[in-house]
């Protein structure tokens, strides 16, 4: 869920120092610090504070006192009052006790006084008697301090916007997501202590008001949070905690778009879930990897990411830690899996940071094109990060826009929703999309047909999904710069395909089809846009694989139809020539199909030269259309 403040205090060892001192000989103080003794073992922390003020009230040099209010405030995250404290103490006696210094060192790192902070904690290492573990806490925090000191000097662009009153009001709204399009955005807000999603459309340009996104969905009785919405919008996964079908005290659900509204969540179960905790989800954008946080054992520290990869038969596999590369000693959380599936964002406060959690950037790693694990985690920089806690950051398709938390001054309420345009070097690779509609192509009905995008060159399958049930839509993200097979299926009619090349840019502009499809009747033709030779040659390339393989399985579904194969070429070159070579093509297609047993009573193959030409050759375009690989019902 989203992290709100947890307080736990370990203040025993300090207080049983502080009573080592000279108590006050003032009663009226001593009373009160008994008392603030007595309320922190009954955990009153507050009252604790209150009578702790008022010892200090009585004797103002009351240095157990001092101690104490400095370290309530520090443990409560009110640094500013706790470096009052401590400074207060020091200033009577400099030599009252080792762990003053760590208390204000701790303080200083939190307010952002880097100078001092680092002074305070060199300090505290000159005192004997410190064990292995509180040396290398020190050692980490002192790290923070010089890391911060240098990223002060290069400060990276940030100018961060509130999304307004659109998203925005009196009530804490956190953790936004987009959709690949960026008409949709889904975010969480908390009301009355409770958690549930809201939801904003763009409309002519414009966000509209968020509205509360589904009964199914949100409930009165648990909290939804720390959600994930997948590129097309048709998919989310949340965190539920303490539901009646809980595995453990926090699971993660699934809900899909049910046309304009959303299924029954349900648990994903194990091994994903476990009876610890599982939370914040990010589904990369093929559907395929899970990254997500969880206590599980097996790990590095106490949060950490994992990730867990999509079986052929809907179950998911046992997770793996994403490793050293990317998980701490200390705590992992809010993965972000961008849609180009390499940029993982993720906040942390283990690496070299500036105080609490700063949020990262780390990228995968490859040695002959095979990924050995992640590249080391860059922090995002100043003022991105400071010294308070930044989590919970998204980013848009095309990798220009950052969506984050803030309760900055000028805000609604408490925490709102802003934008920013993220730094060059901080953006992932180059990302758009295809977006589309389906149709039969007499009635002119919307179809929830088969969708799959194949990259050509590895034939791994990108987007594997059913169109929208009402609308016909789909939406897939792609990295761009790689080439794609699209094929659109659906029982009773002839397959769809098509290829691509996108190329990312920052205006996000997809890729748009409407796709029509034909019912199988004998007459009816598909173009295999996917079937690629040499040029002049009549040899299948590696690319050609995946648009056959659609096809044999279209013939074993449909066992009854016999279909020609019929090849073709542009104008150019001699008529005689262009036959043979459209013969050749088309024969190796047929022979194929038989060497993948399909039965030859329902094949044939023909040559038609430049006959037939379904564009002009007068532009490359136009060639490029005509050279084709085709079939043809002819029974049914």
């Amino acid at each position: 869920m989203f992290k709100c403040l947890l307080v736990v205090f370990y203040l025993l060892p300090l207080i049983v120092c502080a009573q080592k001192q000279t108590n006050s000989t003032i009663n009226r103080a001593q009373k009160s610090y008994e008392q603030a003794n007595h309320s922190i073992s009954e955990k009153l922390y507050d009252k604790a504070i209150s009578e702790l003020n008022q010892a200090v009230s009585y004797d103002p040099k009351f240095l157990a006192a001092y101690q104490q209010l400095g370290d309530l405030y520090r443990k409560s995250g009110k640094y500013s009052n706790a470096l009052d404290n401590y400074r207060k103490l020091l200033s009577i006696d400099s030599e009252f006790h080792p762990l003053t210094y760590f208390g204000i060192a701790e303080s200083e790192l939190n307010t952002g006084d880097y100078t001092h902070a680092l002074e305070h904690f060199n300090k505290y290492l000159t005192y004997p008697g410190l064990n292995s573990a509180s040396i290398d806490k020190i050692n980490k925090l002192i790290k923070d301090c010089e890391f911060s000191l240098e990223a002060l000097k290069l400060p990276v662009p940030f100018k961060p916007i509130n999304m307004g009153p659109a998203f925005n009001t009196k009530e804490d709204e956190y953790l936004p997501v987009i959709t690949a399009d960026e008409e949709m955005i889904l975010f969480t807000r908390q009301q009355n202590r409770n958690e549930d999603f809201y939801k904003s459309v763009k409309r002519n340009g414009e966000w509209s008001v968020a509205e509360f996104l589904s009964k199914e969905i949100n409930t009165p009785n648990f909290n939804e949070g720390a959600q994930n919405i997948s590129p097309d919008g048709n998919y989310l996964f949340f965190t539920g905690c303490n539901r009646p079908d809980g595995l453990g005290r926090c699971d993660i659900y699934i809900s899909k778009k049910e046309g304009n509204d959303w299924s029954q969540p349900f648990n994903i179960g194990g091994p994903v879930n476990t009876a610890g905790w599982e939370s914040q989800p990010s589904i990369s954008a093929d559907g395929r990897t899970l990254y997500f946080v969880s206590t599980r054992q097996g790990g590095y520290g106490g949060y950490d990411i994992w990730s867990s990869e999509l079986n052929t038969d809907g179950t998911w596999s046992n997770p793996v830690n994403l490793g050293k590369e990317v998980n701490t000693p200390y705590d992992e959380q809010s993965p972000f899996i961008h849609p180009d599936n390499e940029s993982l964002y993720f906040s942390s406060n283990g690496w070299p940071g500036m105080g609490n959690k700063d949020m990262f950037l780390s990228r995968k790693a490859y040695v002959n094109e095979k990924q050995t694990g992640w590249q080391k985690p860059e922090n995002l920089g100043f003022p991105i990060n400071t010294f308070a806690e930044e989590s919970g950051l998204s980013i848009s398709n095309n990798g220009k826009l950052a969506f984050f938390s803030s309760n900055q001054k000028e805000g609604y309420g408490k925490l709102d929703i802003y934008s920013f345009e993220l730094p060059e070097k901080l953006k992932p690779n180059a990302v758009t999309y295809v977006k589309g509609k389906i149709f039969d192509n007499l009635s002119k009905e919307a179809l929830n047909a088969q969708i799959q995008i194949t990259n050509l060159t590895n034939r791994q399958i990108i987007y594997d999904e059913v169109a929208d049930l009402e609308s016909g839509e789909f939406l897939a993200a792609l990295p761009a710069g790689k080439s794609y097979g699209l094929t659109v299926s659906k029982e009773g009619y002839l397959f769809y395909s098509q290829n691509f090349t996108p190329i990312g840019n920052l205006e996000n502009k997809p890729f748009n089809l409407d796709v029509y499809l034909q019912k199988i009747e004998v007459g009816k033709m598909v173009i295999l846009n996917n079937v690629f030779f040499e040029t002049n040659q009549y040899n299948l390339l590696p690319e050609s694989m995946t648009e056959l393989q659609q096809l044999i399985l279209f013939l074993r579904e449909n066992p009854t139809i016999s279909i020609e194969i019929g090849g073709h070429t542009d104008k150019i070159g001699e008529d005689q020539s262009n036959l043979i070579l459209s013969t050749n093509r088309a024969k190796i297609v047929y022979e194929y199909l038989i060497k993948n047993k399909i039965p030859l009573t329902k094949l044939s193959f023909k040559g038609y030269g430049e006959g037939q030409p379904i564009s002009d050759n007068d532009t490359e375009q136009g060639r490029k259309n005509n050279r084709r690989t085709e079939f043809k019902i002819t029974h049914k």
